[in-house]
């Protein structure tokens, strides 16, 4: 048989439900490649290409569409509560398989002109979902991507389910792993911009969204399947000249995009980070034997490898997230003459600290997320200032616990000071917003959730993942206490609850 009919009929036929579903309905998809398997330990360098050459890409916003262009119209019957949170805003994506500049130098290495990728509207990052609590979103997504017998993209699978991570959002618009399109198929997504609870404490900033196709979620993202969100609100509004005396004027002036050389338009900068290996002939590789996670040797920020910024010497906002997949980063700042700069850290995982922190680097593995205000008014044009990764990883489990001597640092993007336009209105209050009160008295269940690497695939409390099982139910107005418990002994990976907020209590025993 040929790779292509192994694939189609063995492993993920998603048009035939008995293809992917055991007698019990167990996801069972698998891969198998007949030219051979690579070790995880041989994996090719990518070629090699010039350093803080590259302009970054800035993603725009996303551009509205009247309700009255999409066919068919939306069916307020297949969302909860849709009628009390009617959009005020609608929106269209495409995916599509094309080609993208990582890098010119990548992109000469082919006759295609770029490097294969999956992509939103012809982009990758896909344009930033710009949005306001109380102002409800309707986003229509449709699956573009070629069949699989079509498509050049060497691994992942081309059905798609979109979930937008960290948000407070009705499961069917949620991106459930099983609630994927294929291709020639569109999905709605209705985001209520609603508050738990009503209330402005749990109000998130900096999310994203990304593929969350079932066992292809990994894959997906890698091809370029992933992009930024931003939400607003009272608070963070989002513009540093805001005259409302509750708002933080934090850097930012509700401009997104750039002008293609560099320069962005606003001073709320998006950077998403997924390191990549690259073949001889420029494209993405992936090795999908290496179960215990793809680690690559370059790293692009809004899939760009080692691009420049160019900043005025102002304070900046940036939301620095892990797009993954298997890589965690400790990153540190660093002038022209080796100094060592700080940033402030004002937010973790999409919700603003009570206060801001100073710090000398921030650590994120896979799916988290930091804001930092970074102030380059100390500097002169001509003058640079580099944001490199000093954490030791040799393989996809995990970081070593060792740093990165100076001189093996690696590179993952320069900001060049050039003349600054205008004033600096932007501010970093001593207080940010404060965080829900936590009563225990509330606690009606406590549950332990032991994560472990089993064969190959991952467990969760000793079971593999049956999207057919509930293991939980909570009680909408009760409090639970949960545990999250790595059973492994070499491995290292972040977890996340969908629907719900919660807090941290303690870490390792400690408060």
């Amino acid at each position: 048989m040929k790779r292509r009919d192994v694939l189609k009929a063995g492993a993920v036929a998603v048009a035939s439900t008995p293809a992917i579903f055991g007698g019990a309905g167990v996801a069972k998809a698998q891969l198998c490649r007949p030219e051979g398997i690579r070790s995880p330990n041989t994996e090719p360098d990518s070629p090699p290409v010039s350093s803080y050459t590259q302009p970054l890409y800035f993603p725009p916003a996303m551009t509205e569409v009247a309700a009255a262009s999409l066919n068919p119209p939306p069916d307020p019957n297949r969302h909860q509560r849709y009628n009390e949170f009617v959009p005020e805003k609608y929106y269209v994506q495409r995916l599509t398989e094309g080609f993208w500049n990582y890098h010119d130098e990548l992109s000469a290495l082919n006759p295609d002109g770029g490097s294969l990728a999956w992509m939103f509207n012809g982009a990758t990052p896909g344009e930033t979902m710009v949005a306001r609590y109380g102002e409800p979103v309707f986003v229509r997504r449709y699956n573009d991507l070629p069949a699989l017998e079509n498509s050049r993209m060497p691994f992942g699978y081309p059905a798609s389910t979109m979930h937008l991570h960290n948000a407070h959002t009705a499961s069917e618009s949620d991106g459930y792993p099983m609630d994927f399109t294929v291709p020639g198929e569109f999905w709605d997504h209705h985001y209520a911009m609603y508050l738990a609870r009503r209330d402005p404490r749990e109000a998130l900033g900096s999310l994203w969204y990304h593929d969350h196709m079932i066992d292809f979620t990994s894959t997906n993202v890698y091809a370029g399947l992933s992009a930024m969100a931003i939400f607003y609100d009272g608070i963070d509004t989002g513009d540093e000249n805001d005259s409302n005396p509750d708002a933080l004027r934090l850097p930012g002036n509700m401009q997104f995009g750039g002008d293609g050389n560099g320069n962005p338009n606003g001073y709320d900068i998006s950077l998403i980070l997924h390191d990549v290996r690259f073949t001889e002939d420029g494209h993405p590789t992936y090795n999908v034997f290496d179960t215990d996670g793809h680690l690559g040797d370059l790293i692009t920020v809004n899939r760009k490898v080692k691009p420049f910024m160019n900043v005025e010497p102002r304070k900046y906002r940036f939301r620095i997230y892990d797009g993954g997949p298997s890589r965690l980063y400790e990153l540190e700042l660093y002038d022209s003459d080796r100094n060592q700069v700080g940033m402030t850290v004002i937010s973790n995982d999409g919700n603003l600290l009570e206060a801001p922190v100073e710090a000398t680097s921030i650590v994120i593995g896979p799916a988290n997320r930091h804001d930092v205000i970074i102030d380059f008014s100390s500097y002169s044009p001509g003058d640079h200032v580099d944001l490199e990764n000093v954490m030791e990883q040799i393989n996809g489990q995990g970081p070593t616990g060792r740093r990165l001597p100076e001189g093996q640092h690696m590179e993952v993007m320069r900001f060049k000071i050039v003349d600054l336009k205008g004033p600096d209105n932007s501010m970093v209050p001593s207080f940010l917003r404060a965080l829900p009160d936590i009563n225990l008295d509330e606690v009606v269940a406590e549950r332990e959730w032991v994560f472990d690497h089993d064969m190959g695939l991952w467990t969760v409390n000793g079971e593999f993942m049956d999207p057919t099982i509930i293991s939980a139910a909570p009680r909408q107005g009760t409090a639970e206490i949960w545990t999250f418990r790595n059973a492994g002994s070499s491995w290292a990976h972040p977890v996340h609850v969908h629907f719900e907020e919660f807090q941290v209590l303690e870490w390792n025993g400690k408060p």
